[in-house]
């Protein structure tokens, strides 16, 4: 007796049954949630800057020789040199913070010079890097603690502006500035044009932006009313200034900007070598911005 023949119709039958009872849905995936969405949000865009200038490169010689006026009466060249090149300050990533120090002696004043640079970075894929750079700035803003603005304090006029006025008044020194390497598009690209504040600014009427007619009533830190610490308009996207005596008459003079992802602080201060004078804030307050404003066009550069 011949065993049967299987029927090929019924094998077929059997395997799309069987495939039926063992196959999985996808649709119905129990990791799948109503109005779930396979997209995921976009990431904040990152900063404009990418890397961070040579600190110690970004300020011509004429503008060192406003700003230090001790360097020219260094006879010695060897040591003149020395004094213009500045001291880098100590880092561990030079793409996300760079400094420099000018210290320089004179017959009647110790003059500072400090410049800090810092590109801030967002590890918040919800944060763009030009956000976190405006907390990082807010908090420097709150920590300076300044006075609430006055009508004689405001700050009314455009330091960019300013600091070109007061750059075209000071044409003895073009001679002498360097020139700085640029950058990478998208980069800080200073230049030998970065900062070069006149050194009779004081003299220049409208080079601090402040009004015309100073008010000559100072407060307990031996600032005039119209040169109180304040924030600053037109100088980048967003800037403040502060100026501080202190008991042994050194003035320090502080302007800090922030442009997109990148935040620059300027500190200037002299100290008399007699306790009886007192720094000229105005003059100071102008150099110091004139050097801020310079340095923040050539960001633009």
């Amino acid at each position: 007796m011949q065993p049967k023949a299987y029927v090929p119709g019924v094998v077929v039958l059997l395997t799309a049954l069987l495939a039926g009872c063992t196959g999985s849905d996808e649709s119905n995936s129990p990791d799948d949630k109503p109005g779930a969405s396979s997209t995921t949000a976009p990431a904040a865009p990152p900063g404009r800057y990418r890397t961070l200038p040579e600190p110690c490169g970004v300020v011509s010689k004429g503008a060192l020789d406003a700003l230090l006026p001790g360097i020219k009466q260094l006879t010695d060249e060897e040591q003149r040199e020395t004094a213009y090149e500045g001291e880098a300050t100590q880092t561990f990533d030079t793409d996300r913070r760079v400094g420099c120090r000018w210290k320089v002696e004179s017959t009647v004043a110790t003059d500072h010079l400090f410049l800090d640079f810092e590109r801030v970075v967002s590890y918040d894929n919800a944060v763009s890097d030009d956000d976190k750079a405006a907390e990082v700035y807010a908090a420097k803003l709150e920590a300076a603690d300044l006075p609430e603005p006055s009508a004689a304090a405001s700050d009314g006029g455009d330091s960019k502006k300013d600091g070109k006025k007061a750059n075209g008044e000071d044409g003895g020194e073009g001679g002498n500035e360097d020139e700085t390497g640029a950058g990478a598009s998208g980069d800080p690209k200073p230049s030998e044009s970065a900062s070069e504040p006149a050194s009779d600014s004081s003299s220049s009427p409208d080079s601090s932006g402040s009004s015309d007619s100073v008010d000559p009533s100072a407060s307990a830190s031996g600032t005039p009313a119209a040169l109180q610490p304040r924030t600053l308009d037109g100088l980048s996207d967003e800037a403040f200034l502060n100026d501080e005596l202190s008991t042994a008459q050194q003035r320090t003079v502080t302007v800090v900007f922030r442009t997109s992802n990148v935040i620059v602080t300027v500190e200037y201060a002299e100290q008399p070598t007699s306790l009886t004078e007192v720094p000229d804030s105005k003059e100071m307050q102008d150099r110091a911005r004139n050097l801020a404003a310079r340095l923040a066009e050539s960001f633009n550069e």
